[in-house]
């Protein structure tokens, strides 16, 4: 089936489009974990430099981020709608389903594009909003229509959109990005393929029905697990780096040597496992949907106890570091 087949398939389906559909345009579990972590940047920012933001304008500036999250989903929506009408996991998705039309969608995330980039630009300053908008191009237009059909890299490389929050929520503290900003930066960009990869490795034949090149289709899943755990052993160590940089107390060094140390037992586990083999067992299966949901907790874990020490005062330097 053509991609202009599958289109017109979906218009042929219209449903009465609500109010939850526009939100689910914007791809809200992303945004979620998105706005925490620029809220992280944010905040460590704040203690990390000594300077204070307005809170009328750090809440505006948050809302930037979702707004932005928000655009950069709904621009993909729009342009993988032909895909996603194939694949189980995502036809009913507004735009495959009917309810939302596909022009609807480009031109809501168009229009919410720069309105989070002007918003963020008025609440705090050129930098954050410079890279407010580098993030939703990324996504939008650099993962989504050149990387994703094209290369079994599309997650490594295109993962550099989701990691750019907490930078982007320094820059709005700051006007600048010192190398903690960074180092929080890289330590979504690492976490990110074996998180996703562990989601492949369950969804690979719909990814290979659609024609999308991820790892476990173009490599096979012994390929996908054994990157899973290489990426996993740079994850745990860079983890536990802030405590080592001072961007980072004793409570997240004992809570990202903790987590690291399960996020290690289980992508191991997956590597051992037969998961996304053919006739995969239900134990391996069983393995891998663990690590893909343990990887969000793994994230939100980190990033909330940065939360909590530069928010509210927890922070306890590591004796023979500071």
């Amino acid at each position: 089936m053509s991609s202009t087949d599958t289109v017109d398939m979906m218009q042929t389906r219209p449903q009465p489009a609500t109010a939850g559909d526009y939100v689910q345009l914007m791809k809200p579990r992303i945004m979620m974990l998105v706005v925490f972590t620029a809220f992280a940047g944010l905040v460590s920012a704040q203690s990390v430099a000594g300077v204070a933001i307005n809170p009328v304008m750090a809440a505006i500036a948050t809302l930037s981020v979702a707004l932005g999250s928000g655009a950069a989903g709904a621009i993909n929506m729009w342009y993988d709608a032909d895909i996603d009408a194939l694949m189980k996991r995502t036809s009913t998705r507004p735009i495959p389903s009917g309810a939302v039309p596909r022009e609807e969608a480009l031109a809501m995330g168009l229009i919410m594009s720069g309105v989070s980039v002007l918003l963020m630009w008025l609440a705090s300053n050129v930098l954050a909003a410079g890279l407010l908008a580098l993030s939703i191009a990324y996504y939008g237009w650099f993962y989504t229509m050149l990387l994703k059909r094209r290369t079994p890299q599309n997650i490594v490389i295109g993962g550099a959109a989701g990691a750019f929050p907490p930078v982007i929520g320094w820059a709005a503290v700051t006007g600048n990005v010192p190398l903690d900003a960074w180092l929080l930066f890289a330590i979504i960009f690492f976490w990110t393929p074996p998180h996703f990869w562990a989601l492949s490795l369950l969804a690979h034949k719909e990814y290979e029905k659609a024609n999308v090149p991820m790892l476990p289709v173009t490599h096979g899943a012994k390929a996908t697990r054994n990157q899973i755990l290489a990426y996993t052993v740079l994850l745990a160590p860079l983890g536990v780096l802030p405590v080592f940089t001072g961007l980072a107390g004793l409570v997240y060094g004992v809570a990202a040597t903790g987590l690291g140390a399960a996020f290690l037992m289980l992508a191991y586990r997956v590597w051992r496992s037969d998961a996304g083999d053919a006739g995969a067992s239900g134990a391996s299966l069983k393995r891998a949907k663990g690590l893909f949901a343990f990887s969000i907790l793994y994230l939100f874990l980190l990033f909330a106890v940065l939360i909590v020490e530069h928010g509210f005062g927890a922070y306890l330097p590591v004796p023979g570091l500071v």
